[in-house]
């Protein structure tokens, strides 16, 4: 009789919710559903949590969605040491490896945007056949000679200072930015997102500022060779829509589509938009 109960009682198969990248380093990952991959890299500073309202759609449309939240943020471990994209696109391919994923769309939000060009790039299509890059970094996140957009390299810098003095009150100062206006998010969802952005370490959280002042992927998106779409919002104080228009230059063939009433957080203020839009792309 207790054989029989137990048996009844099983959960049925339980996936992974750590993957070991490296000695001491396990990345969180949230993977559910069955069908096509879908892999989402979230953006600065959050985690994998941040698609909590795009994980359901895209299940109960056939699909497989896999969260990796990188080293450094959320519930992954967090070691001192770099935080470059190479070393997040690295863990991303080992991820992808243990769970011998095939045929997926790799989804990049903001620095996580950043990442996915960059492993793509790296890896030669790897395991992925198309590309989403919504809000994203790309291809600089701050001005250079040849490139007038975006932040200046000294805005960054003062973030990065911030975040030894007050890391709270930046992720406050991010958040009024974030989305088209300070009330386009009610306070519910700005307190959960502001949850969210203090569990990254403070180490990562300047580091990765680091990396997104620095990296120039301009040479990346050339390289980029499999279906693209670009998703980014018309009032992005983040990641500015002349970031969008570049992305689809650098990147041949690549198709954009601009959420209108959107700031940084199009994610969350057209969802339904959002996630229609992902999921005729993802479709086979």
């Amino acid at each position: 009789m207790e054989n029989k109960l137990k048996d009844k009682t099983k959960a049925g198969k339980v996936r992974a919710e750590y993957i070991k990248v490296e000695p001491n380093v396990r990345l969180h990952i949230t993977d559910a559903g069955d069908g096509r991959p879908v892999v989402l890299i979230h953006g600065w500073p959050l985690s994998d949590e941040m698609y909590e309202y795009q994980y359901n759609d895209l299940i109960n449309e056939g699909f497989r969605v896999i969260g990796i939240t990188l080293r450094g943020f959320g519930k992954s471990d967090k070691p001192y040491g770099e935080y470059n994209y190479d070393v997040h696109a690295t863990d991303i391919k080992k991820v992808l490896g243990k769970l011998d994923i095939k045929d997926a769309v790799l989804v990049g939000f903001s620095m996580g945007g950043a990442i996915a060009v960059r492993f793509v790039s790296a890896y030669n299509k790897a395991r992925i056949c198309k590309l989403v890059l919504a809000g994203a970094a790309v291809p600089i996140w701050t001005q250079r000679d040849d490139f007038p957009y975006n932040l200046p390299k000294s805005a960054v810098d003062d973030l990065i200072k911030l975040n030894y003095q007050d890391r709270p009150q930046l992720v406050s100062n991010f958040a009024k930015i974030f989305s088209a206006t300070e009330t386009s998010l009610n306070e519910g969802i700005g307190s959960w997102l502001n949850g969210i952005g203090l569990s990254a370490s403070s180490h990562a959280t300047a580091q990765c500022l680091v990396a997104l002042r620095d990296t120039d992927l301009r040479t990346d998106l050339a390289k980029i060779t499999i279906p693209t779409l670009i998703l980014h919002g018309k009032k992005d104080k983040i990641c500015s829509f002349d970031l969008a228009e570049q992305m689809k230059s650098g990147i041949s063939g690549s198709h954009l589509i601009a959420f209108e009433k959107s700031g940084h957080s199009l994610f969350l203020e057209e969802t339904q938009k959002f996630n229609a839009a992902l999921i005729k792309f993802a479709l086979p």
